[in-house]
């Protein structure tokens, strides 16, 4: 007779104040006076990170493959090990001002999950990864998200290790010299499903004092350098109506930008985003009218169809300016990352495990690049928000409540259970 006892699956919850421990244990590898963290990719405390992590997945059971770019996959058998692994992960890697959480959560909310699944004694049909992507910040070396773009072929291993940082020393080198560089091709790993759950680094959850955000998309970024040219005069002797004041047309220009991300909103929901954040006035001189402006442009929207035309009606704008004003505007466009929009199948888990635990949540797209953006080429890919305080990441004062950490692991774990099955 069987006397086994089978879980109740529904009331499966992870260990929040285990998961916090972890954290704050990784914290303290690179850990700055102001209460941050400073582990930048690819230095002995990356390392110390990456030792870790892995050291605790081998305790938790999983057996661990590396990469040729160092991307770390920490796998849970399942009972069908044909089928390809449900995957979650983030990275490890931290500004040099950076917090505790910003990618440290993606990854040990997926350890959590594995020791929840080990303590409860269930079996998935299909195989539970968690992974650690290389450089997602790209604050030591570009690209960024480098491991998880090389793994999704947006760019080639060779390309990632010929990258320097401002002392010269190649990704290669340091991958080599922490010891680092597996043996397995990037993106010879099979996938069936990706999650990964993140602060959100905005105020928006936190506005709404809403628990979990239901990522659909990752907003699409073009970025532009902007020339305005008029001519350096006298502060004095120049009369107003004389003038050819490069600064005075920018300054329309810089305003439009922000007023652009207005006029394209999709149906209503205001995902447009425009930023002027770095200004060049030449000759920058108290008493001499600017005779030449040059100013960066930055773009999202939540679809490229939709970035398209805030271009199509920026550009319009500067001709429009430059025809009044007579002076010429040039915008060149330096950069663009396509909008990503996850799977359907995924974002509904995530938003029914939000649900079925009675968690306050809301759709969310996000403004930031994440490694999810590579993996939803690859496979059905989702993410989970969670609220950090003031929004405010990239920072050293970074935070978020114990409770989020624990509810947005919670998703997480039923998410990945409802891809991945129940043996």
């Amino acid at each position: 007779m069987d006397t086994q006892v089978k879980p109740d699956i529904a009331a499966l919850r992870i260990d929040g104040e285990r998961l916090w421990d972890s954290l704050m244990e990784l914290a303290k590898i690179g850990a700055t006076p102001k209460g941050g963290v400073c582990r930048l990719t690819l230095t002995d405390l990356d390392k110390q990170g990456r030792d870790l992590v892995t050291g605790w997945a081998r305790e938790a059971g999983m057996t661990v493959t590396i990469d040729k770019i160092g991307n770390g996959f920490m796998r849970r058998a399942g009972r069908n090990g044909s089928l390809p692994p449900i995957l979650t992960g983030s990275h490890i890697d931290t500004q040099p001002t950076g917090g505790k959480f910003d990618g440290n959560y993606g990854v040990l909310a997926g350890i959590e999950v594995v020791r929840t699944l080990n303590a409860h004694g269930i079996q998935t049909e299909a195989p539970i990864e968690v992974a650690f992507w290389t450089n997602e910040e790209g604050s030591r070396f570009v690209p960024v998200m480098m491991g998880s773009g090389v793994f999704a072929k947006a760019f080639t291993l060779e390309h990632a290790y010929a990258a320097t940082d401002t002392e010269g020393k190649t990704v290669q080198g340091e991958l080599e010299r922490i010891g680092y560089i597996g043996p397995e091709e990037p993106g010879a790993h099979p996938i069936g499903a990706y999650f990964e759950t993140h602060i959100e680094q905005g105020p928006v959850l936190e506005d709404h004092d809403v628990t979990i955000g239901v990522v659909t998309g990752v907003l699409g970024i073009r970025w532009y350098d902007c020339t305005v040219t008029g001519m350096e005069a006298h502060a004095g002797p120049t009369p107003m109506a004389l003038r050819k004041d490069a600064l005075q047309v920018a300054t329309k220009l810089m305003q439009e930008v922000v007023a652009c991300a207005h006029r394209h909103p999709p149906g209503g929901k205001g995902h447009g985003r425009g930023t002027v954040g770095m200004v060049q006035v030449h000759p920058n001189s108290r008493n001499v009218i600017p005779g030449r402006v040059k100013f960066s442009i930055d773009l999202r929207n939540a679809s490229d169809a939709l970035c398209e035309a805030m271009d199509a009606d920026i550009r319009a704008v500067a001709a429009r300016l430059a025809a009044e004003s007579g002076l010429p505007i040039v915008i060149e466009q330096v950069s663009a990352y396509p909008a990503q929009s996850f799977h359907p199948d995924c974002v509904d888990a995530v938003a029914r495990a939000a649900k079925a635990l009675g968690y306050s949540n809301m759709p969310a797209v996000s403004g930031a690049g994440h490694d999810a953006v590579y993996m939803a080429r690859l496979a059905p890919a989702g993410m989970i928000f969670i609220p950090c305080k003031d929004g405010i990441s990239h920072n050293e004062i970074e935070d978020a409540k114990p409770e989020h950490i624990t509810a947005g692991a919670n998703v997480l774990l039923h998410a990945m259970l409802e891809r991945a099955g129940v043996a």
